[in-house]
């Protein structure tokens, strides 16, 4: 019985020897060449047995020409990187030290200047408007580090919501310098005679900035679900108050409620430029549609003749009667409207 095993196993052996034998000699007749004796210009072909389309074979041949140019790849930015040493070599050598890649500081004359950004509105916000505020005070630090004139900056009621996702998304505002971080109301951090409140729905109109006040940006962002929320604090706290002259000089298609960081970078603007036509349109988005007002209103200095009973206007932070800048009369469309009326008039006459 074990010779017979034994002998069947040896026939099993024979078997599937032969197999791989037929197996072998079936990979020879495909591949006549053999895999060893393919040849070099092809050896990015080996393993293909199926058609290339035209598509495949331009993929394959590029790879391959990268592949062939890589050194001359490695050449070409080591000269690079030794024709950049030798001309860093030659600036220095000609004495300009600093790199042309450094951007060179203009001249920076701070300013006396004081403005707060109220954030005492943090109950009446979400998260979502939290957040945004957070970013709109971001960019009020970033413009006013690189702006000519920089203001003394102050950030109080600085509590609650806002505190909190500063701490876990911008830790780094611990180290900011040139601004006062403080939990006091503003009304505590600075005098009350010093302080002047922005907000568009003042009736008074700021002609110009007192570099002795400290001006106040409530630091909301309500999408205008609270209306007057500004001004009224203003008024409850007993402070003075006033709007941007933006409609003196600028038409809109939007509401004219501008955000934080908008405001501020206007006051920037306007220490620079001494203009509030160029402030306004250096810094509103295009989104805005604003666009020149027809003529430019004069304020009550240029014109002594105009009616004191239409607004009040602020000039070096305090209120003072005679400014033509109420915003639901337009002066300026005014203005335009009579040209149009006395010209026709004079057309009909010479008819």
């Amino acid at each position: 019985m074990a010779s017979e095993a034994d002998g069947g196993g040896t026939e099993s052996a024979a078997a599937a020897a032969k197999a791989r034998n037929g197996r072998a000699e079936r990979l020879e007749q495909s591949n006549p060449m053999g895999g060893d004796h393919q040849p070099k210009d092809h050896a990015w072909q080996v393993g293909r047995t199926e058609p290339v389309s035209k598509s495949q074979m331009k993929r394959l041949m590029k790879e391959k020409q990268w592949e062939d140019q890589k050194e001359l790849r490695k050449q070409k930015r080591r000269e690079k990187k030794l024709k950049r040493k030798l001309e860093r070599q030659t600036r220095s050598e000609e004495g300009c030290e600093e790199s042309c890649r450094k951007r060179f500081k203009r001249d920076v004359t701070p300013s006396s200047l004081r403005v707060a950004l109220d954030c005492s509105f943090d109950g009446l916000m979400v998260m979502k408007d939290v957040k945004k505020l957070h970013k709109q005070i971001q960019r009020c630090y970033a413009e006013n580090r690189k702006a000519a004139h920089p203001v003394q900056m102050y950030l109080t009621s600085h509590s609650g919501q806002l505190k909190k996702n500063m701490d876990e998304n911008d830790k780094g505002w611990v180290n900011w310098k040139g601004i006062t971080v403080t939990s006091e109301h503003f009304s505590e951090a600075m005098k009350k005679e010093d302080l002047v409140y922005l907000s568009s729905d003042s009736p008074n109109v700021l002609n110009d900035l007192d570099a002795t006040k400290a001006y106040i940006i409530g630091g909301l962002v309500d999408h205008n679900h609270h209306k007057g929320l500004t001004h009224n604090k203003a008024l409850e706290f007993g402070i003075a108050h006033a709007q941007l002259p933006l409609g003196n000089y600028v038409k809109m298609d939007s509401r004219k409620v501008l955000t934080v960081n908008h405001v501020f970078e206007i006051i920037l603007a306007y220490l620079e430029k001494k203009d509030w036509q160029e402030a306004f349109f250096t810094v509103l988005p295009q989104r805005k549609g604003a666009v020149p007002a027809c003529l430019p209103v004069s304020t009550a200095e240029n014109q002594p003749g105009a009616d004191s009973d239409t607004c009040e206007s602020v000039q070096n932070g305090r209120a003072t009667p005679g400014a033509l800048a109420q915003e639901n009369k337009q002066p300026s469309k005014l203005k335009c409207e009579e040209q149009g009326t006395k010209t026709s008039e004079e057309m009909d006459g010479e008819m």
